[in-house]
């Protein structure tokens, strides 16, 4: 297992993060079994865990953590906030309200008296971006978390936080979590690039975009349908997986070429699917999300591989540098404010 900082924090983090979303109803439900698999990652070496409230309706954060008792100096622990967890109108969001009570509950469901990392799930464009860094600076300062993160911000997002915390003197965003993968390359051209600007670190999300990079699917095949796409009850689309759409095709061509690519280099897809993330040099961790112990094998397959160069070109010529096959994969789109129709929405 390689290691390297989480971006300026001088957190030494694995190259693999062990991401929990699939622990829980969303995936394994065998708490035993989970934890298990949770073991052998960090047996293997694997020294961070992501999860997220909403992740099976907090399900996920107790397996996680039940399974580090006893280990929890040895875990960089990460969880999220902002998604929706009840039908209450501020049960969601980044406000300093909901923020302060969903802190308390993670740490209640994690067992744990502090959170390593505690990241703002999505922008919250009706929440001024000085309230949400407002709260996370006093939980810092309470000893409840550590650092504070974003995930799937926009590149204006991620510079109006930094340029907020400096001017407001709050605590600053110490990383960033965008999806990344050989399909998904858009941050490439701006997210990746402004989070090496501010220092901060990235972990990416979805290095195997969402099951197309399993191994599994070529041109023969009907496309994915992953166990996440009939359980997740947010974020999956069909407009990810509907081979109607051109930009899937384009992924289901580009995985049945990568994957000869990976062969030749005597490689899984897998491997080099994440082994090309975590070459990049501004990621500091790719988040792997395991259902079960034979995934979790298939991942760790990959955590000391060394891509060279004319490799990387190869992966170029299937899909170039800064691309998104399928714009729906980005992850993020423009700040709903700047839209007047959609401002209306939120109301």
């Amino acid at each position: 297992m390689r290691y390297r900082t989480l971006g300026s924090t001088g957190v030494q983090v694995s190259s693999l993060c062990l991401g929990a979303m699939m622990f829980g109803k969303w995936g394994n439900p065998d708490h035993d079994d989970s934890a298990r698999v949770i073991r052998h990652a960090l047996d293997a070496g694997v020294n961070i865990i992501d999860t997220a409230d909403v992740y099976s309706d907090g399900e996920s954060e107790r397996i996680v953590g039940k399974a580090i008792a006893g280990r929890r100096d040895d875990v960089v622990l990460a969880t999220k906030v902002s998604s929706p967890m009840g039908p209450g109108r501020n049960e969601r969001g980044a406000s300093r309200r909901w923020i302060v009570r969903a802190c308390e509950a993670s740490l209640r469901r994690l067992g744990t008296d502090h959170i390593d990392l505690y990241q703002v799930h999505r922008p919250d464009p009706a929440t001024d971006l000085d309230e949400t860094l407002g709260a996370l600076t006093d939980l810092v300062r309470a000893g409840k978390i550590r650092y504070a993160g974003s995930s799937t911000f926009t590149p204006s997002a991620i510079v109006r936080a930094q340029w907020t915390a400096e001017r407001r003197q709050r605590e600053r965003f110490v990383c960033e979590q965008p999806p990344y993968s050989l399909l998904v390359r858009g941050i490439e051209a701006d997210v990746l690039p402004t989070c090496e600007t501010y220092g901060m670190g990235v972990l990416a999300w979805s290095p195997l975009a969402g099951g197309w990079l399993s191994g599994r699917w070529h041109r023969d095949a009907s496309g994915p349908s992953s166990h996440r796409t009939r359980t997740m009850p947010f974020r999956t689309t069909l407009s990810h997986y509907d081979l109607d759409v051109p930009g899937n095709r384009a992924k289901l061509d580009a995985a049945t070429e990568l994957a000869a690519v990976a062969e030749e280099a005597g490689l899984t897809l897998i491997q080099l699917a994440l082994a090309f993330v975590t070459t990049h040099p501004a990621v500091s961790a790719a988040i792997i999300g395991p259902r079960t112990a034979e995934h979790l094998r298939d991942q760790l397959g990959a955590a000391d591989v060394v891509l060279e160069a004319d490799l990387l070109d190869r992966v170029d010529r299937v899909v170039a540098p800064g691309t998104d096959l399928n714009p729906d994969d980005a992850g993020y789109a423009a700040d709903v404010l700047a839209d007047p129709g959609r401002r209306r929405q939120l109301n």
